[in-house]
């Protein structure tokens, strides 16, 4: 199955850029109720994932010197990832997709020069793979 199928496009995804401050990037999480949130270059690339956890160590290891009132003053490009989400291209196939969703929410979707298109978001894949499961009569399980 194409992938595209389940492409959330770019312009109903909730994403930041590398410009934004901390502060910027917990409102928009905030707002969107997300944990994690696509990151995208100035060419419009896929850059990375930011975590409400990557912020939350940052403020905690930087002992004091960040909180939410002057994290305006910090760039998320100076924000260390804890995790290195990986994207697909359009062109990959379902496999891809399902081995990526294992650790990933959603799955980033890149066009053939690398700019990010959108998401995948890992409760389709779920809902992809649970029609490959065959349901059986829940009575015949219990006896």
């Amino acid at each position: 199955m194409n992938i595209a199928f389940f492409l959330l496009p770019k312009h109903e995804v909730a994403f930041v850029t590398l410009d934004a401050t901390l502060r910027q990037v917990i409102e928009r999480m905030e707002h969107h109720q997300y944990t994690a949130i696509p990151i995208i270059d100035k060419e419009g690339q896929y850059a990375g994932t930011v975590t409400e956890g990557d912020i939350l160590w940052h403020m905690k290891r930087s002992e004091g010197r960040i909180t939410f009132e002057n994290a305006s003053r910090f760039m998320l490009k100076e924000l260390p990832l804890r995790m290195n989400n990986k994207p697909v291209s359009i062109e990959s196939d379902m496999a891809d997709l399902i081995n990526l969703s294992k650790t990933q929410n959603f799955v980033p979707v890149v066009d053939d020069r690398g700019r990010f298109i959108g998401i995948v978001r890992r409760s389709q894949i779920i809902e992809y793979c649970a029609g490959f499961v065959p349901r059986q009569n829940v009575e015949s399980q219990s006896t």
